[in-house]
């Protein structure tokens, strides 16, 4: 997978709200999108095999649930890193500043 491929891949609010939760808590089940995210089972399933499709997700069986995480670390700081950007960007953006 390229760089443009993995962009694509993540760049949709909900994957992306997904792959943060996962940074957080490393581990999680599709029930456990479903509750905190408020979306339906079957959309959560379909985003869940797009991340896995791209490389970004693993599987592994629990029982009856499938628990999903970050495929790597560098996957993972990836992640990170993007979300503590985006949270910069307001502040670099406020009146006044690039003027």
């Amino acid at each position: 997978m390229n760089g443009i491929e993995l962009v694509k891949c993540i760049c949709d609010q909900t994957r992306f709200e997904m792959l943060n939760m996962l940074e957080v808590s490393k581990e999680l089940c599709v029930n456990d999108f479903v509750v905190a995210l408020g979306k339906e089972q079957p959309l959560i399933s379909h985003h869940l095999k797009t991340l896995k499709n791209c490389g970004i997700l693993k599987t592994r069986g629990d029982g009856k649930k499938v628990m999903y995480s970050i495929a790597n670390n560098s996957l993972s700081k990836l992640i990170s890193d993007i979300t503590k950007t985006s949270k910069q960007i307001p502040k670099l953006c406020e009146p006044g500043c690039c003027s």
